[in-house]
């Protein structure tokens, strides 16, 4: 039986020879995730099994992020309950502050997740991992406490819309602007519970940052996971920090979808998407007249060094727009110190930015950076539904850094083409 890449590695987890989509299976787990918002609950649900221990304490992290340094008493509450629990159970994944980054930024980045990994997570944006080929899902905190309990998991098998992708992005234009223009493409729901596989000679030419943050984004589609092929790029990536070896598997030649797009990525320009959706998408070019209050860079979307170099690279020598305020949060403590070491914090100080540590916090809305009414944010975290930065008449417009930036410095949303021309 012909089988797409999800297809084979549910297949493999759930010890069977094929899958179908719509099938019902049980995989077993190479690892459970859960923060200080979903984990508490999966705790509590933990004790219902009757069970001593996790299943592997390696194979379960703890990653306190959302709302730490905790805001207030209940997130402290919290990230106590977690960190009693992690020590409780000898968690080997388990970064408190100090120690701790934005959980799909850091797991990657602490080798913990490979490719071919079958991978669910308390928080829905653990899609991210199908950029190293993995097949990583969101669920909720009862499955979560049911994988942490047993080490498997149910799923439907997904069906599956492949995406060909062609040629080379131009200056400017990112991973983001990627997935932006599928998303108001196919719509909020256009890849509802399916795979969304990514290929075509255009994958060689994404940087492993761009397809994180692509496969980040494949929620916003609907869709169960997003998926890239294994490269060389994929494989250097792995070996550089240290993951377990992969095991690779790649769609069959016949293996069926329910549609295809071609993208040509030569063809993409900065995309915006308006609120209150991720699909209500416009091009730079027909933005029109947006002024800003504020700008976010950072998130697990977009707060790896390579965004954090884009917008310096625009804001150095130049100065934020007196109206602006500007919240730069890199994604894990390895990339807030290399972006010190590069030089990075003064530029975005010197620019009139203010750095964070590592946290959530602004993207949902839970602290640091609150809108308030009739306020709008340019971000380059992934959604922008009503309420989600602070008050339910205030504005979010996602963008790539480099429109973040750009932004940044006019007081409205920008081309960060014309930039170069002043």
């Amino acid at each position: 039986m012909s089988m797409t890449q999800t297809q084979k590695i549910l297949a493999r987890h759930a010890r069977l020879d094929a899958v179908r989509a719509g099938q019902l299976i049980l995989a077993d787990l190479d690892l459970v995730l859960g923060n200080d918002i979903t984990a508490p609950v999966a705790i509590r649900e933990f004790g219902k099994f009757g069970k001593a221990a996790v299943f592997d304490r390696d194979k379960v992290a703890l990653v306190p992020d959302h709302f730490t340094p905790n805001k207030d008493i209940k997130a402290a509450e919290q990230c106590a309950c977690l960190r009693a629990f992690a020590r409780e159970q000898a968690i080997t994944n388990y970064f408190d502050v100090g120690r701790v980054g934005i959980e799909h930024a850091l797991l990657p980045e602490k080798g913990l997740v490979t490719a071919g990994d079958c991978i669910i997570g308390a928080d829905s944006h653990t899609c991210t991992y199908g950029a190293l080929g993995a097949f990583s899902t969101g669920v909720g905190s009862t499955d979560m406490a049911c994988g942490m309990a047993t080490g498997q998991a149910w799923f439907k098998v997904p069906s599956a819309i492949r995406f060909v992708l062609e040629g080379r992005l131009p200056q400017h234009v990112s991973g983001k602007d990627v997935i932006l223009h599928i998303i108001g493409l196919i719509g909020v729901d256009g890849a509802r519970y399916q795979s969304m596989e990514f290929t075509g000679p255009g994958v060689a030419a994404l940087s492993i940052d761009d397809r994180f943050t692509i496969a980040n984004m494949a929620i916003e589609a609907g869709a169960k996971n997003g998926i890239f092929p294994v490269d060389n790029q994929t494989r250097d990536y792995l070996r550089e920090v240290g993951a377990r070896e992969p095991v690779i598997e790649a769609a069959d030649d016949d293996a069926v979808y329910e549609a295809t797009h071609t993208i040509d990525l030569g063809s993409l320009r900065p995309t915006v998407s308006f609120p209150h959706l991720p699909s209500n998408t416009r091009t730079i070019d027909a933005v029109g007249e947006v002024k800003i209050d504020q700008v976010v860079i950072g998130s697990c979307t977009n707060g790896r060094l390579s965004d954090l170099r884009i917008a310096a690279e625009i804001l150095k020598g130049r100065t934020v727009a007196p109206h602006v305020r500007v919240i730069i949060f890199p994604a894990t403590q390895k990339i807030w110190l290399q972006a010190m070491e590069e030089g990075l914090f003064r530029i975005f100080v010197e620019a009139g930015c203010a750095v964070s540590t590592p946290t959530c916090g602004p993207c949902l809305g839970g602290h640091m950076g609150i809108l308030a009414a009739g306020e709008r944010a340019v971000a380059t975290t992934n959604r922008n539904f009503v309420g989600r930065m602070g008050h339910v008449e205030s504005e979010v417009y996602l963008a790539n850094p480099a429109v973040a930036a750009a932004s940044a410095v006019t007081g409205y949303l920008t081309d960060p083409a014309t930039l170069e021309t002043v």
